[in-house]
């Protein structure tokens, strides 16, 4: 199985689909299983998922060639089950304003952005399945052809050049700590 994983707002969706379509994959978006399985619960405008329970049906719905998308992936997979993952990051300057016009409330904002910032999903998915099968990319900047290049050269060919990338850096040399790390 193959993963494109990320916070919300990095492109997961768009590029999964375009992957799938291109390499010929069966495309299992978490959040969709969630939904029609019914196994979570709107909680102050936020929905909750029984992990547990997704886990076990990502498990039994998923093969080899399959491309699991969403942003839950780390924390539905199994170690021996994934051949390689792919983490988009994008630049949290850039996410809070995909963050307004879905009109997220502060606190989901403030959230998923400490989230990027941090870089949790990919430390996450590295911690799960090891670093040599986890890659992460940039797609602030990039667009969306050019990401599916990359990601299509990475699921085909091997390991491909990842980014480097540390928004915790960018934040604090710009001061912006309040912005991103207060309600």
């Amino acid at each position: 199985m193959k993963i494109i994983t990320g916070n919300p707002g990095t492109g997961k969706h768009t590029v999964a689909k375009a992957i799938a379509k291109k390499l010929k994959l069966e495309l299992i978006d978490i959040n969709m299983v969630a939904i029609d399985e019914g196994i979570f619960e709107k909680r102050d405008g936020v929905f909750d998922v029984d992990v547990n329970k997704l886990k076990k049906i990502i498990r039994k719905k998923a093969s080899k060639n399959s491309l699991l998308v969403g942003h839950l992936a780390p924390y539905v997979i199994s170690r021996n089950n994934v051949e390689s993952a792919v983490v988009l990051r994008r630049n949290p300057y850039k996410l809070q304003s995909i963050y307004k016009k879905r009109r997220y409330s502060s606190k989901k904002a403030i959230e998923n952005l400490g989230s990027e910032i941090l870089g949790i999903t990919y430390y996450d998915m590295v911690k799960k399945i090891g670093r040599n099968k986890t890659c992460q990319i940039d797609t602030s900047d990039k667009s969306i052809s050019m990401i599916v290049k990359r990601i299509e050269t990475l699921f085909c060919k091997g390991k491909i050049q990842e980014d480097d990338i540390d928004w915790f850096r960018l934040v604090i040399k710009k001061g912006d700590m309040k912005r991103f790390f207060s309600y």
